[in-house]
């Protein structure tokens, strides 16, 4: 296969997404595009840029079939190029000296004050992680598809059980998993509710 998807526009890419759950099997995204690809999920917005997710990719064919019963069988596990156990930072404001470490003095001061005292309050640092760690899972997806890829989200896995597989730390929590590769067949795009039922204007 030839990823030479150029000139795609976001609209395009957002319309034509569509969760795939049959991938080709043996096929390797190029190095240089997966960094592509995972360069442009890390540019996802952040509450006070903390940066809140964290990706384990997994591409050995091996750990795929070791990780597909504990999503329950889902045979995209085993297929797909990328499985992305993407996780959520519960303390996530270790990582505010870095992220400000270029900011003016008076700057990093009142923010990493403002960060630690939230984060001083029981459940911050959980809520964060499943607020935050989202936005980059969704702009992956479409990253990938932007390079011509098609990927599904999977909450349906047993948390614990990967979290022992992929021996992650207790600071992490696991969101969702993401297979990302080259669609066997054709995905089917699903049904959306009217804008009317969606949208609330002002008020309920």
């Amino acid at each position: 296969m030839t990823q030479s998807v150029t000139n795609v526009t976001a609209e395009e890419v957002m319309l034509n997404r569509h969760s795939v759950r049959n991938f080709k099997p043996g096929v390797e995204i190029p190095a240089n595009v997966e960094k592509e690809i995972f360069t442009l999920a890390h540019s996802a917005p952040s509450a006070w840029n903390l940066q809140h997710w964290r990706f384990v990719v997994v591409k050995d064919q091996a750990r795929k079939d070791r990780l597909r019963p504990l999503a329950y069988g889902q045979q995209q596990v085993s297929d797909a190029s990328l499985v992305v156990l993407v996780l959520g930072d519960v303390e996530a404001n270790l990582t505010a000296p870095a992220a400000f470490a270029s900011a003016p003095e008076a700057v990093r001061e009142n923010m990493l004050n403002q960060i630690n005292g939230a984060y001083a309050n029981p459940g911050v640092g959980h809520d964060q992680a499943l607020k935050n760690a989202p936005l980059a899972a969704m702009q992956l997806m479409l990253a990938a598809k932007a390079k011509g890829y098609d990927s599904v989200a999977m909450g349906g896995f047993d948390h614990a059980a990967v979290v022992k597989e992929l021996n992650v730390p207790e600071r992490y929590v696991p969101i969702m998993m993401i297979a990302i590769g080259e669609a066997a067949k054709e995905a089917h795009a699903s049904s959306r509710l009217p804008l009317s039922e969606i949208i609330i204007n002002e008020s309920f």
